[in-house]
Order: structure tokens, then sequence, then C-alpha cells
């Protein structure tokens, strides 16, 4: 399977790559974890917000967005298609979201299950679990100045 990554702002972004984006994000946040709530939060729109992507054959596979919060980066919406989990798309995106933002103070809200997986990025969980749509979350954030992204 050959897979690409890609990184746009919404407007630069094909429709039908943009409707599978969302659509992703949908099924995996909607629909698998059973949880309504509005998905399309439009900071989306936001100029400076930074989609990111893996496809292959015009599917995407995984995603992930990075928004700006005054002078720190949030990475969000991170999610992988059911069929395509287990081969590292969502890593290697995690990468690329880190690298993209070097030298800022990046946070992020993680489903509490996750907190091992995003502190392979250098992320430490910086405030208490709470609860959002009922599942358990922790804050976590990346310092300006840690090397290393989950290589």
């Amino acid at each position: 399977m050959n897979v690409t990554h890609h990184t746009a702002r919404l407007a630069a972004m094909p429709p039908a790559t943009l409707y599978s984006l969302m659509r992703l994000r949908v099924d995996v946040f909607v629909v698998e974890q059973r949880c309504a709530y509005p998905e399309l939060d439009g900071r989306d729109l936001e100029p400076d917000a930074l989609q990111m992507w893996s496809e292959s054959d015009d599917a995407v596979l995984a995603t992930l967005r990075v928004l700006h919060d005054g002078d720190d980066r949030r990475i969000g919406r991170v999610a992988t298609a059911a069929t395509a989990r287990g081969r590292g798309l969502a890593a290697q995106l995690m990468r690329r979201a880190v690298d993209e933002c070097e030298g800022r103070l990046i946070r992020l809200d993680a489903q509490a299950h996750l907190a091992d997986w995003y502190a392979r990025f250098g992320f430490v969980v910086d405030g208490d679990e709470f609860i959002e749509d009922a599942i358990p979350h922790v804050p976590m954030a990346r310092a300006a100045d840690v090397t290393g992204g989950g290589r």
C-alpha cells in the first residue's frame, strides 16, 4: 500500500479530500465512540489551522489538525480509520505535527487511555483528568525545548 502524507490549510484542500477527512473524524469521534457532540467546531476555518492527513488511493486513513492558541500550538482531532490502525500512521502524523510546531509549547487534550502513547512524542500530563463526552481526558503539554518526537 502506497501511503502519502499531506499538510494544508482548509482553503487549499481538494473538496473531496476535505469531505473524506471530516467523514473520518465523524466516523471515529461521533459514531465509533458514540459521542453526540459538535465535531465541526469552527476551528478548522481559522486561517492558520493546518490539516494533516495520510491517504492511499484517495482514501484518508489518518488525520490530525494543528491550531494556533496565541503563541502556543494545539494538536487535536487525531484519528485513524478502523481499517488502517496498527500501521503507525497516526504516529507518523504526530511526528510531522511536532516538527511543524518546533520551538513552540504544544498542548493537547488526550483521551486518558492514550496518555502513554502521546508521551512517546514528549508530552506530559499537566493537569487534572476531566470528562468530556463521557470519556476521561487529560490535558497534556510538550515544552518548546523538548527534543525527539517519538522517533
